[in-house]
């Protein structure tokens, strides 16, 4: 099929049948995270660059689907996203009730949101290495259920002991939520997509949040703490519906498809120009695509040579990874701050003198978060903006880097937020600066959380799956260490010294990394590719996980 030169795919999806078919000519230079996506003749492009990764000619490919599909398997994925996240802190408002039903301490009733916080990490050791060997889909949909199942177990206790249980299951049933979407992504989306379709996903994620708020209201209408459980459940419930009729399989094996359809994209640059037509005249036909009925498989593909222990133990390999690290500080610091330390010490300084608020509305800060997190939302597609302008500018070649000037404003603003919050808290100063101080913090994790991720995504294409693993193990394990015993660290050092000081100096150096890697990451990049570390991820590539 002939494609006028620099014809966006966006305007190509509902065309005639038989579905149009994108073509690139687009390929990774010999650095890793190093693109060229300068476009020929016939070409796809978006934002006038030709399309990376480049697909296979096969409308199964999931890169060929039409965009309402893609979208909503990205909707999907980020409501699963936000009940995930949700579940896992709404709770926190129920700790003072917790300590006093179960009698324990409030400091042991906060383990309740701590240890399914590390639960919900480590399930991704498990679940990660299954979605390889089983696929996307049945493991998400079994994910689901081990979701719902624990939140209807958690709705129906009367101790501790079988709470802590129930909270574990979902938790770490759920924690895949914070993986896939960023698989299904790489799957599913072009390069130039990924910023905003990431940030998309974030922002359900980081709304999660608000679970908090949704939890103390359900308290001031008169109900208990079981209520909230029921309503996440029903929610699970709807979730699941959805994911089985939408939700396919998108582990593809794109290099043998393109290989038994004698594709050209895999040419280098002294023929690419050539091969296109010729080969295309020798190539076998395209399947045809796939009929709904049969993607409704509740079962999806089985790898028998997918290692489950060896994936889950390279993973740990990761943390050497440069750009992989500065991720899994990131999360796990902002999430530390975020999500943990406002959620615990809010509601305790707040229904103090001066404030004096109600119980039922200490949850509010999550509308702190809500504000930071959506202020944010219209800068969804600036890295990919400035990405392909610097891109254009490179004449068509694309460094990973490119995307993380736009991270440069919320360099400054979430520590001096952590300030604004430190002082407050310390000083009993007006509570509108609790609210402030959260909003400054989220306004910067949106951004950190989105493009530092798809940096190290762009950066680093061997075994996406890994590293998604090392990502989640380690920011939930940094962000547990933050939460832990934070309660009593803080009343015996202080607000001030702890969150205006400890932690906006841990989160500012954290921050600080941006320049480094703008400055140095195509350095970085190209000595990590020489490693044994790189080798080593290269001999065990997984089929279908390269970008």
């Amino acid at each position: 099929m002939h494609i006028l030169p620099g014809h966006d795919h966006e305007h190509s999806e509902h065309g005639a049948h038989p579905p149009h078919l994108k073509h690139s000519h687009a390929h990774e230079e010999d650095i890793p995270g190093t693109v060229n996506l300068r476009a020929l003749e016939g070409d796809d492009t978006g934002y006038g660059q030709g399309l990376f990764p480049v697909p296979a000619d096969d409308p199964n490919d999931p890169l060929q689907w039409p965009n309402y599909k893609k979208t909503m398997i990205l909707i999907i994925c980020s409501a699963y996203s936000f009940l995930g996240n949700s579940s896992l802190l709404g709770p926190s408002v129920y700790i003072g009730i917790y300590a006093e039903s179960f009698g324990i301490s409030p400091a042991t009733a906060s383990g309740l949101i701590s240890y399914p916080n590390l639960a919900y990490g480590f399930g991704s050791l498990v679940l990660v290495p299954a979605y390889l060997k089983f696929g996307r889909r049945p493991v998400m949909l079994f994910s689901i259920i081990a979701f719902a199942a624990g939140l209807i177990g958690a709705s129906q206790c009367n101790s501790y002991g079988s709470l802590m249980a129930a909270r574990i299951v979902h938790a770490f049933g759920s924690g895949v939520c914070e993986a896939l979407p960023v698989q299904l992504v790489n799957d599913i989306f072009f390069l130039h997509e990924r910023g905003q379709r990431l940030g998309y996903y974030t922002v359900c994620l980081c709304l999660g949040a608000t679970g908090p708020l949704y939890a103390g209201y359900m308290l001031a209408g008169g109900y208990s703490w079981r209520l909230f459980f029921y309503v996440e459940f029903a929610f699970a419930c709807v979730l699941f519906i959805l994911a089985f009729f939408f939700v396919e399989e998108t582990w593809y094996k794109r290099d043998e498809m393109k290989a038994r359809l004698g594709a050209a994209s895999e040419s280098s640059n002294d023929n690419e120009k050539a091969v296109d037509a010729e080969l295309r005249e020798v190539s076998s036909a395209p399947p045809p695509r796939k009929s709904f009925i049969t993607t409704l498989k509740p079962w999806g593909v089985y790898d028998r040579e997918a290692p489950s222990f060896m994936t889950a133990l390279r993973s740990f390999s990761y943390f050497f990874v440069p750009s992989v690290f500065w991720v899994v500080a990131t999360y796990g610091i902002y999430i530390g701050l975020g999500a943990l330390a406002f959620n615990y010490t809010f509601p305790i300084k707040i229904v103090a003198p001066p404030y004096n608020w109600s119980q039922t509305n200490s949850g509010l800060i999550a509308v702190g978060n809500a504000v930071g997190y959506i202020l944010a939302v219209p800068f969804t597609t600036s890295s990919d903006r400035l990405a392909a302008y610097l891109t254009k500018k490179n004449n068509g070649i694309r460094e990973a880097e490119m995307r993380l000037g736009v991270l440069l404003p919320a360099l400054l603003i979430g520590p001096a937020g952590l300030i604004v919050y430190g002082y407050t808290a310390g000083q009993d100063l007006h509570w509108f600066g609790y609210f402030a101080g959260v909003a400054m913090v989220n306004w910067s994790a949106y951004f950190y959380f989105t493009f530092s991720l798809a940096y190290a995504v762009d950066s680093y294409t061997v075994n996406l799956s890994e590293m998604l693993i090392a990502m989640n193990l380690g920011k939930q394990a940094i962000s547990f260490g933050m939460g832990f015993k934070l309660l009593d660290w803080i009343l015996e050092t202080g607000y001030i010294n702890v969150i205006a000081g400890i932690f906006c100096g841990v989160l500012a150096a954290n921050d600080l990394a941006l320049l480094v890697f703008m400055a140095f990451g195509k350095r970085i990049r190209i000595a990590t590719s020489k490693t044994w570390l790189a080798r080593m991820h290269k001999r065990t590539h997984v089929t279908g996980e390269s970008h």
